[in-house]
């Protein structure tokens, strides 16, 4: 920490992605003012994305759980934890200890991970203790497992950066990990032979920099990787020394590749592309000594996920490009601390500390440890079967922490039903209002990210501190605080007396430790005497941190050793198959979901930001043209996309850039930001049977145009909701609320209409024609209210710029020809229209960006020099470079 007069600054990371950056918090008077990138930490170097450098915009206490609540009434934190502990020892009483379970979250830290597994596993003696990195990683963590022996990452960031050749496969990068594609964005600059490919259907942001882009059949990316392992054996660029010393299974691997994929045109067959370009993919792999394969959700999100992932490794394996510098096949995570979780076993198929049931000697080692009364001896409900089990009522109580699967789960619709039929539903959360949390019996109110404090580990195996710089907020409590109350209130007093995160990180670290030498690469054991100041000052430290180890290896196998029972790597025999669900004449696209850019999850923190709603700011489908033309849809058309599970309401995007037969739908809105958008409420609950992770990437479903009447915006100073329309969505802004709407039935009177949705002020100007109206109202020479409604298609610009309208609503309004601009929805001039937002860091329009072109600048640099677009994260230089060509 360090302090000025009036401020103080403080080092912790950021709550998002996995690439676990450092960041500076600026504090003044229990404050963050500012957020910036931490120089010194090695995941970072001093960069953050869009999303981090407006964490300061997302701490205030709007929105956020205070209190806790039973069955909607406050209550002191003494009632709440009696509660939830009367009633799980009731249930278990009763139903047995399988009965009640927990839900975690990658968002939540490695010591709540700790005390909510030992809880579960040691003193309930119940295994149904799961996380949502089970929707991002679990594929990953199976295939490594197979592999390696143990869940372990072999490569680190900087062989992104040292790779001659860099698949990106199933990873949007510049937008899900944005950091990490600004460090190989210039890498490739200043080593502009170094070649990048891009294995993705879509034409994503990151081709921007792409060598290579396959666009290949969704789902078979199986094929194309057992494709590989066959080439490399039938163009002699296997290492076999390799091979004969450091691995198993080689030739039954082989022999499974061949029968389906034994020529590079049949792999192109497969996978529905060129193969030419194939070939020249598995040229450049078996001509080039350091290759990193980068595999994220578009290979993990699959109901062969791990099969997908062993693939990769295989081709890694058989050619030794792994252990080296420039050479690994390299999984990056989805959540801040999805790692750390799966470090303290916070997935139903592990025990602790990297252990898991295989081994009688594991659950031994644990409970001895543990000193645990109620050791559990086998796996539990992973989090699809486990919602499935509430849902029919094997499971009657259920903790739920810092997530939100009612919008997150597949079959969403089904998991709301599961919890409003569960007997007992606690969550803890610090955000009050959200799908889960509407389906809860108790509120517990947990702390946020500027107020947590303890470690996560990102994708390259780095621990960092987070650190809390403010108080908690209300009378919320640290997650690891509120487990270890309800602990001890059921009568575990032994193993939950706690009393900093520090003692728990410590007693993890021993844990790792423990019977270990040498036999689990996992050992932070080195750690494991840390004092609280030492603790409070840890620096970012990377796993095994063992005292008779080489502490903080950049890379593991660097020896050709592997944590397997025979040291050797274990090549799997992969039979690749193709996504459970086909498409049909009643369902005939394919739907994908992710991540865009400025956006995380379900909005519950970046939703509070609204700048970060600048560039993307209602739920859409992206559909081909082709597509488009054949249903009928222009683009901006309010579409509904379908199945037997449900239906989502969204504007359509008609874009080049998605195939035909193939659509694209966001997943991070929820019911709490628009009237019909929650994605996952289309995924089928179809899983991979090793990893239990769900097939998010490939769904059957079919889209029609929806004839909407008329449409609208509206912006107020108050929050409304079930808005009397078909389509509305909720656009948080810096003052106040926007709302886009669409209805299929029009109103007969617009005002009546309105005063059904919100109070309508006095001091109000207005306009009514056949075919539009429009509404302005004010207070104290401030927009209070204003409306705009059209019959016009959405080819006309008949409603005025969103995004103008909502900078006016901020601002004072004092003359008569200030309110005629406002009514008219447009400046006297068009000096303050930046247009679409492009640039979300420096809050750039599409209209600037046009006229400093227009005026000369000709390239990023020169535009980042004018304008600053592009100079901080930099995930919006493809759409610039778009522009600028």
């Amino acid at each position: 920490m360090t302090n000025t007069s009036d401020t103080c600054q403080v080092k912790t990371t950021c709550p998002y992605c996995g690439v676990g950056c450092g960041v500076n918090a600026e504090v003044s008077d229990n404050r963050l003012i500012a957020v910036s990138g931490d120089r010194d930490h090695p995941a970072n170097q001093g960069r953050l994305c869009v999303k981090g450098s407006a964490l300061h915009e997302t701490t205030g206490l709007d929105g956020r759980l205070l209190e806790p609540r039973i069955d909607g009434t406050s209550v002191s934190w003494e009632q709440a934890i009696d509660h939830v502990a009367q009633g799980f020892r009731k249930t278990i009483e009763e139903h047995g200890p399988d009965s009640v379970a927990l839900y975690l979250s990658g968002q939540i830290l490695t010591e709540d991970y700790y005390v909510a597994n030992k809880l579960m596993k040691g003193y309930i003696g119940s295994a149904n203790v799961d996380t949502n990195s089970r929707l991002c990683m679990s594929s990953a963590v199976a295939a490594h497992k197979r592999a390696f022996g143990a869940d372990l990452v072999p490569g680190c960031y900087e062989d992104l950066e040292l790779a001659e050749l860099l698949i990106l496969t199933g990873s949007n990068t510049a937008w899900a990990h944005p950091v990490i594609y600004q460090r190989i964005v210039a890498a490739k600059k200043a080593r502009p032979q170094m070649k990048i490919v891009v294995i993705d259907p879509r034409q994503t942001a990151t081709c921007d920099i792409a060598d290579l882009h396959l666009p290949l059949k969704p789902g078979s990316d199986g094929y194309l990787f057992t494709g590989l392992l066959s080439y490399l054996a039938d163009n002699d660029a296997l290492d076999s020394t390799f091979i004969d010393n450091h691995t198993e299974g080689f030739d039954s691997a082989l022999l499974a590749a061949k029968q389906l994929t034994g020529s590079v045109a049949e792999s192109a067959r497969l996978c529905g592309l060129p193969e030419t370009d194939l070939g020249l993919l598995y040229d450049w792999f078996s001509c080039t000594e350091k290759v990193v394969t980068l595999f994220s959700q578009g290979i993990n999100q699959s109901s062969s996920g791990v099969d997908k992932g062993n693939a990769i490794i295989n081709c890694h394996l058989a050619t030794g490009k792994i252990g080296k510098p420039g050479a690994a096949p390299f999984s990056i995570t989805g959540q801040p601390n999805a790692m750390g979780g799966r470090e303290v076993g916070g997935l139903a198929n592990q025990l602790a500390a990297h252990m898991d049931f295989s081994d009688p000697a594991n659950i031994e080692l644990v409970e001895t440890f543990w000193q645990a009364p109620n050791m559990v001896h086998q796996e539990g409900l992973k989090a699809v079967d486990m919602f499935q089990a509430v849902h029919d009522g094997r499971i009657k109580a259920i903790w739920i922490m810092g997530t939100n699967p009612v919008a997150s789960l597949p079959d969403a619709d089904l998991v709301r039903e599961a919890l409003q039929r569960c007997e007992l539903v606690v969550v803890s959360d610090c955000i009050e209002k959200t799908d889960t949390t509407a389906c809860a019996n108790v509120l517990l109110p947990a702390t946020g990210w500027a107020e947590k404090d303890g470690t996560v580990t990102n994708s390259e195996r780095v621990i960092s501190r987070q650190r809390g710089f403010l108080k908690p907020a209300g009378n919320s409590r640290h997650d690891w605080q509120i487990i270890c109350s309800v602990a001890r209130a059921m009568g575990f007093d032994a193993g939950f007396g706690f009393r900093s995160p520090g003692e728990i990180f410590t007693e993890h670290a021993a844990l790792s430790g423990y019977r270990n030498n040498g036999r689990r690469y996992f050992d932070i054991s080195a750690l494991k005497s840390l004092t609280e100041e030492q603790y409070n000052q840890l620096q970012p430290v990377r796993w095994p941190a063992a005292k008779q180890a080489n502490l903080n290896p950049k890379r593991l196998f660097q020896s050709g050793q592997f944590n397997t029972p025979s040291g050797r790597a274990r090549m799997v025999a992969v039979t690749p198959s193709t996504p459970v669900n086909q498409t049909s004449e009643q369902f005939p696209l394919v739907l994908n979901t992710g991540r865009i850019r400025d956006q995380w999850h379900t909005m519950t923190r970046t939703g509070k930001a609204s700048r970060l709603l600048n560039h993307i700011d209602q739920p859409f489908v992206e559909i081909s043209p082709e597509d488009a033309a054949h249903n009928q849809i222009a683009d901006n058309d309010l579409v509904e996309v379908s199945n037997a599970l449900g239906r989502c309401v969204v504007r359509a995007n008609v874009t080049d850039r998605q195939p035909a037969g193939s659509l694209f739908m966001p997943i991070h809105w929820s019911a709490q930001f628009t009237s019909l958008a929650r994605v996952d409420s289309l995924i089928a609950p179809i899983c991979d049977p090793i990893a239990g992770q769900p097939e998010s990437k490939y769904c059957p479903v079919t889209i029609r145009k929806l004839n909407s009447l008329w449409r609208g915006i509206l912006i107020s100073d108050k929050e409304l909701s079930d808005l009397p329309c078909e389509y509305w969505c909720k656009i948080p802004l810096e003052k106040g609320f926007r709302y886009e709407l669409a209805g299929l039935l029009l109103p007969v009177n617009w005002q009546e209409w309105l005063e059904s949705v919100v109070e309508i002020g006095k001091d109000r100007i207005e306009l009514n024609s056949t075919a539009a109206y429009r509404l302005a109202t004010f207070a104290n020479q401030q927009p209070e209210l204003l409306f705009f409604a059209t019959t016009a298609p959405v080819s006309d610009k008949a409603l005025p710029n969103s995004a103008w309208l909502s900078k006016q609503f901020a601002q004072p309004i004092s003359t008569a020809a200030q309110r005629m601009a406002l009514l008219a929805g447009k400046p006297v001039d068009n000096s303050t229209d930046c247009g679409a937002i492009i640039c979300s860091c420096f809050e750039v329009g599409e209209k600037q960006i046009q006229q400093a072109i227009s005026q000369g600048a000709a390239s990023t640099d020169e535009l980042a020099a004018k304008l600053k677009c592009g100079s901080n994260c930099g995930s919006c230089l493809p759409e610039i470079r778009a522009l600028l060509n």
